[in-house]
């Protein structure tokens, strides 16, 4: 049999339903996990395992009552620790907010919880959820359970790496510029990055509201193992909230396709000298979608590089202005020198400039509406190079800056506010590799759909992993 803590969110919330196991099983099965492996990585920072285990307990006698349950009853989950759950702290590894409680959970937080999901802990990030790797000064370093020289990926590491870890099968994250994909590279797992707005968001703790560059490129989301599992869960998370007005009471699945989906294929690497295993993993791919009956063709798609360009400059300015007063008075040297090359390599825009820049941001976003119409799904490079090291953005200058530029195809896709997915799919050089699907706006679904039939066909990266710790 199986071991439990193995089983997609599909195949636990199936398998409780039918009493092929019970919601205190699965929960013991994968606290278990997370009490061996956990200590080695550090992906979940705080566990929860008398709340999880009585949570359960309640499940189960749901279940047994014959009273309604959600499609995720017994599913264990965790949640980053940037954003609220309830009673806990939401310190977004800065030491100064260790005591910074919520006082509700966040609206993501809540849908998941009224689908019957069993949160079992909390997953690390770096220094305000602003580095591409998992490592600040309150929680320590999260390691890659693949190569502890390779970063798990940032700012969703610890979940990504809980994810590949089996400490359970769905990982809450967020992305403002790659921050749940870049896990999903790293770990060998999979994701989608929804469009703007898509999955409700508020937290009590917060100090003040968003910038308006944040709230039009940031955004929530779900990390598995499976890519089956990416819809289940991002159904659930994006019923909308009153507490976020942004958000759309807009359907998960959009109009039926009449004709077989065509996707655009693109390998321009955008100056960057991109690593031919990147390629040959697009090639891969693109047979894969052509054996599961999409219409592929390679051709020239709008702009990855204005886009990509943009997003830097109009972000380090709104930084600057609502993110650098609090990394100036509580953070480490780390994330100050961090910044520091940020700034080196963009420049801050005067108000006229980041005003007509931000406007030219729909020009942009129009091109690619109009190109996804024909073409409604793009299948793109993600990380352009091999994994990089799990310090690579400190080691100098210019290694921040070629992270950067290897991740043009992450970045300029949040400027866009356009929702992507990213399946690892094998090894370049012993660390996990990917590619990238995007979509048509809230056309997440048929991203998912792309992804599993990439997965069938490809198989399951971290498959090979748990090979490696059974042989």
């Amino acid at each position: 049999m199986t071991e439990l803590w193995r089983l997609s969110a599909r195949d636990i919330a199936q398998g409780i339903q039918n009493k092929e196991f019970s919601a205190t099983e699965i929960t013991e099965a994968v606290l278990t996990r997370v009490a061996a492996k956990n200590p080695e990585l550090n992906a979940i920072t705080v566990e929860f395992p008398e709340q999880a285990l009585a949570a359960a307990a309640a499940a189960d006698a749901t279940l047994a009552a014959g009273d309604r349950t959600g499609p995720l009853h017994g599913v264990p989950i965790t949640i980053k620790e940037n954003i609220d759950v309830a009673g806990q702290a939401t310190p977004n590894g800065v030491p100064a907010f260790a005591n910074l409680i919520a006082s509700e959970d966040a609206p993501l937080v809540r849908n998941l919880r009224e689908a019957g999901a069993i949160i079992i802990g909390r997953t690390n990030v770096p220094e305000f959820s602003m580095r591409g790797t998992t490592v600040n000064p309150l929680r320590g370093r999260t390691f890659n359970p693949w190569d502890e020289d390779a970063s798990p990926g940032g700012s969703s590491g610890g979940g990504g790496a809980a994810a590949a870890a089996g400490f359970g099968p769905l990982h809450h994250g967020n992305d403002i510029g790659g921050s749940l994909r870049f896990p999903a590279l790293a770990n060998g797992i999979t994701t989608v990055k929804p469009t703007n707005n898509r999955i409700p968001v508020f937290n009590s703790t917060a100090g003040a509201e968003r910038g308006p560059l944040s709230q039009v490129m940031s955004v929530q989301g779900i990390m598995s193992r499976d890519a089956s599992d990416l819809s289940l869960a991002t159904e659930v998370m994006i019923r909308p909230d009153a507490r976020d007005p942004l958000c759309p009471p807009i359907p998960w699945r959009g109009t039926s396709f009449t004709e077989p989906i065509s996707v655009a294929v693109t390998k321009d690497p955008c100056g960057y000298p991109i690593h031919d295993g990147i390629l040959e993993l697009i090639d891969r791919a693109s047979e894969a979608l052509v054996d599961a009956g999409y219409h592929v063709v390679e051709v020239d798609t709008p702009s990855i590089q204005e886009p990509f360009r943009d997003w830097f400059r109009t972000l380090t300015t709104e930084m600057n202005t609502a993110l650098m007063p609090q990394v100036a008075e509580y953070g480490s040297d780390d994330i100050k020198t961090t910044f520091e090359y940020f700034f080196q390599m963009g420049e801050l825009l005067e108000l006229d400039d980041y005003i007509n820049g931000f406007g030219d941001r729909t020009r942009m976003m129009r091109d690619w509406n109009l190109f996804l119409a024909d073409y409604p799904l793009v299948l793109t490079p993600f990380y352009m190079n091999r994994l990089y090291d799990w310090d690579y953005d400190l080691q100098s200058f210019d290694a921040c800056k070629d992270f950067l530029e290897a991740s043009t195809y992450s970045m300029a896709i949040n400027y866009l506010s356009l929702p992507a997915g990213v399946v690892a799919m094998d090894l370049i050089e012993d660390r996990p590799a990917a590619v990238q699907i995007v979509g048509q706006r809230y056309r997440e679904d048929t991203i998912c759909d792309a992804l599993v039939s990439i997965q069938d066909r490809c198989g399951r990266l971290t498959d090979q992993l748990w090979a490696r710790e059974d042989s």
